[in-house]
């Protein structure tokens, strides 16, 4: 069976976590975490970096960072998935599900002005699979309403938007290193990007446990206290020590993930160019990190007897989120749900083929000629 996805291992992780453990400090915020942190800056030009032990807990701190309150307002793409929301839900916050873009299921940004009430605290624009919302005019809109913009960049390491990298556009932004992802902190991850510098010091504070505890190291206070509100979102040195070894290899990752993002893409033209699927839309302002290979089938029969003749040949392709304004837990406690039907198609029709670092040229051909054959059986081509 050919996986979905296989983490991929540099060789230097186990020493790295070695020294970590040899160093005396596992805790967190020591020499790896700093080391990780300073990465992001300097290739990124990011303000100000966090290791967090998730991007659903870069978000959650985001969302105390914005002051969201019971009864503010949140946008949201409803194709995501759930912490995207969930942050903001664990604040008080109503979420307002917006749709994807008819061409990718990213949020459409012409919709998002509708959508906006005095009530509105935060926008969050996911850069589905690596692929860059249209942040200008996001930004426009939210500057001339005074919103606040958290972007969930889980997806987007590596990634630009007119030659800015993503997760450094919005006020704040949320990165995962799950093992999912291009590169990964040993299986779960996360970093918080703040680049407004009101956010700055509370930031460190809600970190480490809302103390100022930071400064405290940094010499700047002869003690540290209780003084907000916070959790422990500050990951084990372990989880960095894992991801800076990636780090160091990010270049040769990205690469390899991109000749193989490449290859499905040239393989499955044939496909395409004949109205059979519609492949993975790149808008102009926007780079390809590789994150992920989809395409977009015709309809849900469709697609759910293409994933089952994969499997019956030996290849694990998944399909993606479910859409969240149609989920029982927003359902049971949403006054109206909204109708959202570009959401509702990648839901329904999205498929995503395995895309990791060891993936052979020959089995990537194996996949291409798979899904062809399911399409000529079809009698479709």
């Amino acid at each position: 069976m050919i996986p979905f996805n296989k983490p991929f291992l540099t060789g230097k992780e186990a020493h790295y976590m070695y020294q970590a453990v040899y160093t005396g400090k596992l805790s967190g915020n020591g020499v790896f975490t700093k080391k990780c942190q300073e990465f992001f800056e300097s290739r990124y030009g990011f303000r100000k970096c966090l290791m967090t032990t998730s991007c659903t807990d870069a978000l959650e701190m985001a969302a105390i960072l914005c002051d969201v309150k019971p009864g503010d307002e949140v946008i949201v793409p409803s194709y995501t998935f759930v912490s995207s929301a969930l942050a903001f839900v664990r604040q008080g916050a109503k979420i307002v599900f917006a749709d994807s873009h008819a061409n990718n299921p990213n949020i459409d940004a012409d919709k998002i002005e509708e959508l906006i009430t005095e009530k509105t605290k935060v926008i969050v624009p996911v850069h589905y699979a690596g692929v860059a919302c249209d942040m200008d005019k996001i930004m426009k809109i939210a500057n001339k309403h005074d919103i606040l913009v958290v972007e969930d960049a889980a997806q987007a390491i590596d990634s630009f938007y007119k030659g800015k990298a993503l997760g450094g556009i919005g006020h704040l932004g949320c990165f995962s290193f799950h093992e999912t992802k291009n590169v990964t902190a040993g299986g779960e991850g996360g970093l918080l990007v703040i680049n407004d510098e009101r956010f700055i010091r509370r930031a460190e504070i809600i970190w480490e446990k809302g103390t100022n505890r930071a400064e405290f190291f940094r010499g700047m206070v002869n003690k540290y206290g209780w003084v907000d509100t916070g959790s422990s979102f500050l990951p084990s040195e372990i989880n960095s020590a894992f991801l800076l070894a990636q780090l160091e290899h990010l270049d040769e990752i990205q690469n390899r993930r991109k000749e193989i993002w490449n290859m499905y893409y040239e393989g499955l033209k044939e496909l395409s160019n004949n109205g059979l699927i519609k492949m993975p839309d790149m808008p102009d302002y926007a780079t390809n990190n590789a994150h992920m290979f989809y395409f977009v089938c015709r309809n849900l029969d469709e697609r759910t007897k293409l994933l089952a003749f994969l499997k019956e040949k030996g290849i694990l392709a998944v399909f993606h989120y479910l859409s969240l304004h149609l989920s029982g837990y927003y359902k049971d406690n949403a006054d109206t749900i909204p109708t959202l039907p570009n959401c509702d198609r990648f839901a329904d029709c999205l498929v995503r083929l395995p895309m990791f670092y060891e993936l052979k040229d020959e089995e990537i051909g194996n996949i291409i000629e798979t899904i062809k054959e399911f399409y000529h059986e079809k009698n479709a081509l």
